[in-house]
């Protein structure tokens, strides 16, 4: 994310919606430097073999990949609303769409274009702090999540943070439009849009963060 800001603000740009011969060079960057991030994040969560699976933001489509290697009898979904990204994605996970494993659209978090309660597990790696309206997206979150399932969200930044790339990114938010939370309020996104069982894990000398919610199980039908 260093590398991102004293590039200056075309490049973030390009992070928050990649274009053109820069932003595929940006997304072949994400799928090696959000790695370790995202394997990490991925280990707080079980991700079952048949499980339904939406990547909110999938970028360059390696997390799709990890995604499908674990749910061997599953499905994933990646939406992108960059139209890069998704050419990038589908290009990286050719296989697994020949196979049926793997679906990619281009699509706004804003308004999935998936049905209620479709998903057992949603992830967001290094997104949500691009998100139009990040409120109002979690809600739109767990509009397709199963009751049951399981939102997670990994980044590799977050406020207050004490790393030389965080306070960076911090320093900038501004400008950048990044829309950084801390802590506390990663836990009250979650239970502001009625996500339960809210669980906040940091890797501080890294400064990676993982949030993880769960749909409630209601057995009332007019609630979801």
């Amino acid at each position: 994310m260093k590398t991102v800001l004293t590039v200056g603000s075309g490049q973030v740009s390009q992070c928050q919606k990649p274009r053109g011969w820069l932003g595929r060079f940006v997304l072949w960057n994400m799928n090696y430097r959000h790695s370790k991030a995202t394997d990490w994040g991925l280990g707080h969560v079980c991700v079952e073999k048949d499980f339904t699976i939406l990547d909110v933001g999938c970028g360059g489509g390696r997390t799709l990949s990890k995604l499908a290697t674990a749910a061997t009898q599953g499905k994933v979904y990646g939406i992108d609303y960059s139209k890069e990204s998704v050419a990038v994605t589908k290009r990286m996970n050719a296989r697994w769409l020949e196979m049926g494993r793997v679906e990619v659209r281009q699509a706004s978090v804003s308004h999935l274009p998936f049905q209620d309660g479709m998903f057992d597990l949603v992830t967001a790696v290094e997104t949500h702090f691009w998100w139009p309206d990040l409120a109002a997206d979690m809600h739109e979150v767990f509009r397709v999540v199963k009751p049951g399932g399981n939102l997670v969200i990994i980044a590799e930044v977050y406020k207050g943070a004490n790393t030389t790339a965080a306070k960076l990114v911090e320093q900038y938010a501004s400008q950048t439009r990044m829309k950084l939370s801390d802590v506390a309020e990663h836990r009250a996104l979650f239970a502001n849009a009625d996500y339960s069982e809210v669980q906040i894990f940091e890797e501080p000398s890294k400064g990676w963060i993982c949030g993880i919610g769960k749909k409630p199980v209601t057995s009332n039908p007019d609630v979801k």
